[in-house]
Formats: C-alpha cells, sequence, structure tokens
C-alpha cells in the first residue's frame, strides 16, 4: 500500500511538473507576441511620423482631415475581429490579424512623436515597462483571487471612458488630470487581473488544440493594457514640444 501511495504521489508531483512548465512556455510565448507587437508598433510609428513631418501636405492630409480618425479608430476592428471571431480564423490567419493590428496601431499612435519629445517618450516607455513589469509579476504569482478586483476595474474603465468623452467638450486640465492618475491605476490593476486570467484560461486548456491561438488573445490583452498605461502616464510626464 505504501509503494501505492508513492507511485501515486511521484504521478501527481510529475503531473504538477508538467502543467508548470507548460504553463512558462505558454506564458513566455504570450510575452513574446506582446514584446514584438510592441516592437513593431513603435517602428511604424516613429517612421511614418517622420514621413508626416519630411511635407507639409502630407502631415495636413493625415492630421488635418477625416483620415485621421480612420487611422485612429482602425484599430478595434482588428479588436473586435480577434475578440468575436477568433475561434473561426486559422492559427495562421490569427497570426496575421495579430501583426496587422500591430501595425495599424503604429499608425494610430504615430501622432506623439508630433506632441511629445522624444526623450520624453523613451522616459514614459520605460517608467511603463517597469510599472507593467512588477504588476504582470504580481498577477503571475500571486495566490488571490482578482476577480471581484477585475469587475471593479472594468466599472472603471467604463467611468473613465465616459469622462474622456465628457472632457472632449469640456477641455479641462483639472479633468485630464484626474483621468490620466486614474487611468494609471486601472490599468496597472488590469494589467494584474489580465495576468492571472491569462494563466487560468490555460489551465482550462490544457491539452486541446488552440493554445496558439490563446497566445495571440492573451498577447492582445496585455498589449492593451501597457499602450493605455503608457499613455496614461505619457499624459502625466510627457514633455510637448
Amino acid at each position: 500500500m505504501a509503494e501505492l501511495d508513492r507511485r501515486a504521489y511521484a504521478s501527481r508531483a510529475g503531473t504538477a511538473a508538467e502543467i508548470d512548465e507548460g504553463l512558462r512556455a505558454h506564458m513566455l510565448r504570450v510575452y513574446n507576441y506582446m514584446g514584438l507587437g510592441l516592437a513593431l508598433t513603435g517602428v511604424v510609428a516613429y517612421f511614418f511620423s517622420q514621413w508626416t513631418l519630411s511635407d507639409p501636405a502630407i502631415a495636413q492630409a493625415v492630421y488635418g482631415s477625416p483620415l485621421m480618425w480612420i487611422i485612429a479608430l482602425s484599430p478595434f476592428a482588428f479588436v473586435l475581429a480577434l475578440s468575436f471571431g477568433i475561434n473561426k480564423m486559422s492559427f495562421g490567419t490569427a497570426q496575421i490579424v495579430f501583426w496587422a493590428f500591430a501595425t495599424v496601431m503604429g499608425l494610430s499612435l504615430s501622432s506623439i512623436f508630433l506632441v511629445y519629445t522624444g526623450a520624453s517618450i523613451a522616459k514614459v516607455f520605460f517608467i511603463t515597462a517597469a510599472m507593467f513589469g512588477s504588476m504582470s509579476l504580481y498577477g503571475y504569482t500571486t495566490k488571490r483571487d482578482l476577480t471581484s478586483l477585475g469587475g471593479f476595474l472594468f466599472m472603471g474603465l467604463m467611468g473613465l471612458i465616459i469622462a474622456m468623452i465628457v472632457n472632449i467638450f469640456l477641455a479641462s486640465p483639472v479633468l485630464d488630470f484626474a483621468i490620466s492618475a486614474v487611468g494609471v491605476l486601472i490599468f496597472v490593476g488590469l494589467t494584474a487581473y489580465d495576468t492571472q486570467k491569462i494563466k487560468e484560461a490555460y489551465a482550462e486548456h490544457i491539452g486541446h488544440e488552440g493554445l496558439g491561438k490563446l497566445a495571440i488573445m492573451g498577447a492582445v490583452t496585455l498589449y492593451l493594457d501597457f499602450i493605455n498605461l503608457f499613455l496614461m502616464l505619457l499624459r502625466l510626464f510627457g514633455n510637448r514640444e
């Protein structure tokens, strides 16, 4: 009987080790997609901004016409396509949509190089990376269930969006500062919450097909957390041209 117990314990320990190893590989895949997506976005944003600055007529055509709104809103179309259609996509198609999304987001964010100094953009990027990394690590390692926090953060995000829309018409510097400060707190919390949810999603799909697409969706989620945290911090600490 003791021998059987030892074998059962060894089997469970081996299974747990395999799960941990698989989870680490999955999370590494998520972070790799996210990191490469951010790199692509940054490169596209920089070179597109430099191209528009090279000719005032181009800058006017891009940023002074309805084309600006198309560029700004087009990333949402890719997010919706991935969110609602990824189950019907092949893994290859999902990858193409993800890289296209990162590229279009670069076009959308190119205007920050026209508004803020390059030094402040770099400074805020590294601040964002440090905050994001620490909170994602917390979400990965904590034993605390963050589900209730997620509901609170979602309500806060809805309130933040409403406040941003209202401030388009009010143009209040005080409200803009409050939006940015609260936005930092919300996206810091969402980074930890979403990291934990990515872990849980992996646990639910062990042995199933589609882990590659699951990694892409996890990368999109963390990518958006990073970008939004970066933009909120840039509004607080960025130096304008």
